[in-house]
């Protein structure tokens, strides 16, 4: 089970002009309790289509024959295409899981052509099955590099290039939808309400286990369980609510604007752009306050903005999220006298030494962070982190006076690109 701890960001830890007082956060338990029971009722009525994707049993099952049947036909390479919430879920959990024994997983999120063309001309197209992810069906970029390859699979397949194909999109209209009903291209569909960034519980999220043999079961309870805990209405009880109350409080009372989501755990590393994307689309709507997210890494970036972190500006507060339980890799005992006193340590060890010098630093210096703890990076955790964070931004929407749904910013830029590679540049 996932633990939230914010206790670093507390006034009794860091003072209660840099922290949260006790009182604050009374005071907002009342609009939460409300906020919570406003969520639950418009669940009812059929909004947040997102959170019932869980307990979609017919979704799962067709996401468990896909992957039957790909792996059957000896498949080696899964080449991925996608963006924003469609590569960057995707790449969460085949960092996790894609391993010496697994499929190997590429994605393919680029249109830069270095990239592209090393990797159309590495990938053995014969025993490669090309998953193509847009849930609007006309993104630039993913179909794009769909385009390029589904040439690569003709050229390999003849007739038969469309059995190694599966769209994932829409399952009512758009381009993608329609063009693979045309190619007899096996389709899984995203429910029409559920925006690209909220579909982690659609096959956007539930192939990519499948097919890389982790336990997809797993992954949907912990994000039931997660749900059932961010329907509590008690404020300590509800991890969405507590993590909602902190960032909106800091932001809002203390000034710190810039969220920083730190795991420290490499496996992770893209989970903390994903949220990044969801808290940047889902809530940068307002030039007055919404929380300006940032991924970053441990250890690399102790190393690089640490010291931004403890003696800059105090516009930054920290999620680190962490595993646990982690692989044992041993370092030798036979080290140099300077380094004898990491003999035999693990490298696990080493990195949880990291981790707990950088929180002490920073609560020495007074700059709030919370930890998100998991017991071990696997299916059932990543289930309960993606819903705790998919839920927080709701909360989030309703204490900041924010719709979480939609990006009319990033549509404006999406129409200008089209404009300008139809007619070209106007100036």
């Amino acid at each position: 089970m996932l633990h939230v701890d914010i206790t670093a960001a507390l006034a009794k830890s860091i003072t209660p002009s840099m922290g949260i007082p006790d009182q604050e956060m009374v005071a907002l338990r009342t609009s939460l309790r409300r906020y919570i029971s406003d969520w639950l009722s418009e669940r009812s009525r059929g909004q947040h289509a997102w959170s019932m994707d869980p307990y979609d049993k017919q979704s799962i099952e067709r996401v468990k024959e896909a992957a039957i049947r790909i792996k059957g036909e000896g498949v080696t390479t899964v080449v991925w295409i996608g963006i924003g919430g469609s590569g960057l879920g995707p790449r969460v959990i085949a960092e996790a899981f894609e391993g010496p024994q697994s499929l190997e997983f590429i994605i393919l999120d680029t249109l830069d052509p270095a990239v592209l063309s090393a990797y159309l001309s590495i990938i053995n197209w014969k025993s490669t099955v090309v998953v193509v992810a847009s849930k609007s069906g006309d993104t630039l970029e993913p179909i794009s590099t769909f385009f390029l390859c589904w040439e690569q699979l003709k050229k390999a397949r003849k007739e038969r290039a469309s059995e190694r194909v599966i769209a994932i999109t829409d399952a009512e209209k758009g381009f993608l939808r329609n063009f693979a009903i045309e190619q007899n291209i096996q389709i899984l569909g995203i429910p029409e309400p559920v925006g690209g960034r909220y579909s982690i519980f659609t096959p956007i999220g539930l192939l990519p286990l499948a097919l890389l043999d982790a336990d997809l079961d797993g992954f949907v309870r912990g994000a039931k369980e997660m749900d059932t805990l961010c329907q509590q209405t008690t404020l300590e009880d509800n991890p969405a609510a507590l993590l909602a109350s902190v960032q909106y409080m800091l932001d809002t009372k203390r000034g710190y604007n810039v969220r920083v989501i730190m795991p420290y755990s490499q496996r992770l590393a893209s989970l903390a752009r994903w949220n990044q994307q969801l808290i940047a689309e889902s809530l940068g709507k307002k030039e007055t306050a919404n929380p300006i997210p940032l991924a970053a890494i441990g250890t690399q970036d102790q190393h690089s903005l640490l010291q931004q972190w403890m003696a800059g500006p105090r516009r930054t507060w920290h999620i680190f999220i962490r595993d646990i339980e982690k692989p044992r890799l041993h370092l030798p005992e036979d080290l140099p006298p300077p380094f004898q006193y990491l003999a035999g340590k693990t490298t696990g060890q080493l990195l949880d030494a990291c981790f707990d010098g950088t929180c002490a630093a920073l609560t020495s210096a007074k700059r709030p962070h919370v930890t998100i703890s998991m017991t071990r990076l696997d299916s059932y955790h990543l289930g309960q982190i993606f819903f705790l964070l998919l839920s927080e931004v709701v909360l989030l929407g309703k204490l900041y006076r924010i719709d979480p749904y939609g990006q009319p910013a990033v549509e404006v830029g999406k129409q200008i690109t089209k404009d300008i590679l139809t007619h070209g540049r106007t100036s």
